[in-house]
């Protein structure tokens, strides 16, 4: 492990409840990331997401991907102390759901990036299966 939860918040200022990655697995700054979401049935979103059936929401995978490809940026020398923003998403396609006890492996290739801005391909898996895929575009500030 590269980092656990409590070193991941001196990257991004993400906070729990919100605070979607666990740990570091690995990372190359500025270019690649894989890191941990376990996915547990206390989460605060299963009490409604649903209750009959607890679904991890999808935009939650993508925010945790996002999440992850933050702290590849902000890892950076340059970036250090800055915040990054979601700009957009592209092509976000689900292949399966996540659930209680799942552990999420987030990957996230950067593919451009610029002084304030770039974009990044994210993949979630559980076990060896791609749960989703997207097209992440960030800014700098």
């Amino acid at each position: 492990m590269l980092y656990n939860k409590e070193e991941i918040k001196n990257i991004i200022p993400h906070r729990d409840p919100f605070l979607l990655i666990d740990e570091v697995e690995s990372m190359e700054t500025g270019k690649s990331i894989v890191a941990i979401k376990n996915v547990n049935a206390a989460e605060y979103y299963f009490e409604g997401h649903f209750p009959q059936e607890k679904v991890m929401p999808g935009v939650l995978i993508i925010e945790a991907l996002a999440q992850a490809g933050a702290v590849a940026i902000l890892s950076m020398d340059a970036n250090k102390g800055k915040i990054a923003y979601f700009g957009g998403i592209k092509n976000a396609k689900f292949r399966q759901k996540v659930v209680p006890g799942d552990t999420l492996r987030l990957v996230v290739e950067i593919d451009r990036l610029r002084s304030n801005a770039g974009t990044g391909i994210g993949t979630a898996y559980v076990g060896d299966k791609m749960v989703c895929k997207c097209e992440l575009m960030f800014a700098i500030g």
